[in-house]
């Protein structure tokens, strides 16, 4: 763990390799989240917004609790590291790709998945990831 000296805050120790592979992961996600909502939209918008804005959940509702800089309120963490697994979302993602007729039937569960996914992998890239049971970046 790196912490930065003014604020506090911890960061992933992960290398920088491996913080530009999910870089380059979540840049070809977003892309891709954007084409499959230009492409489909109806419900694939809402969708999208609610994948992309659940792993971050847990960090809004941990704002309320006692915390340090850099630190998630303890009864937050589980939330926040089941909600920041990447096999998470890959698997619904993989799921909804063999169910219904129509690429129309799946578009909107994969498209979740899929921004779900996309939060995660630029989290990480940014250094963010799960997280102690005291609330501190591993």
């Amino acid at each position: 763990m790196v912490m930065t000296e003014e604020s506090g805050a911890v960061r992933s120790s992960a290398s920088p390799g491996v913080r530009f592979a999910w870089g380059t992961l979540g840049a070809l996600l977003l892309a891709w989240d954007i084409f499959e909502v230009l492409k489909h939209q109806g419900w694939v918008i809402p969708s999208a917004l609610v994948g992309a804005a659940l792993p971050l959940l847990p960090r809004l509702l941990g704002r309320a609790g006692e915390h340090g800089p850099g630190q998630l309120p303890a009864a937050a963490v589980p939330l926040h590291n089941l909600l920041n697994r990447a096999p998470i979302p890959f698997a619904v993602m993989v799921v909804f790709s063999f169910l219904g007729d129509k690429p129309e039937d799946i578009a909107a569960p994969f498209t979740f998945g899929m921004a779900w996914l996309t939060t995660i992998a630029l989290g990480r890239a940014a250094g963010f990831g799960l997280r102690t049971r005291e609330g501190w970046q591993r």
